[in-house]
């Protein structure tokens, strides 16, 4: 299970807060099975969220320096996520 969570341990720069809540995100839905929230699940989601994103950080912050960097790059490290971030944002925007 969760093969696809991204290692966040030992990166450089540090792990952002952004990177840190889109791993406990997918960490939530994969878990929960929830892939589109609603009212009804919306809170509980969510609540889930915080508590693991706090979690994360707090066990990040508590582990040694890693020897070697993870073997992959997170995903919102990469190009072309970036790109397919801004040009969503940049629609909301337009659409405004």
């Amino acid at each position: 299970m969760c093969r696809n969570i991204t290692e966040l341990r030992g990166l450089e720069p540090a792990a952002t807060a952004e990177e840190i809540e889109a791993a406990a995100r997918q960490y939530v839905r994969k878990v929960s099975g929830i892939q589109k929230l609603s009212d009804a699940n919306r809170e509980p989601f969510e609540e889930a969220v915080a508590v693991v994103t706090e979690a994360t950080t707090k066990l990040l912050a508590a582990l040694p320096a890693r020897k070697q960097p993870p073997q992959t790059v997170p995903p919102l490290r990469r190009p072309e996520v970036r790109a397919r971030i801004a040009a969503k944002a940049a629609s909301a925007a337009a659409s405004s």
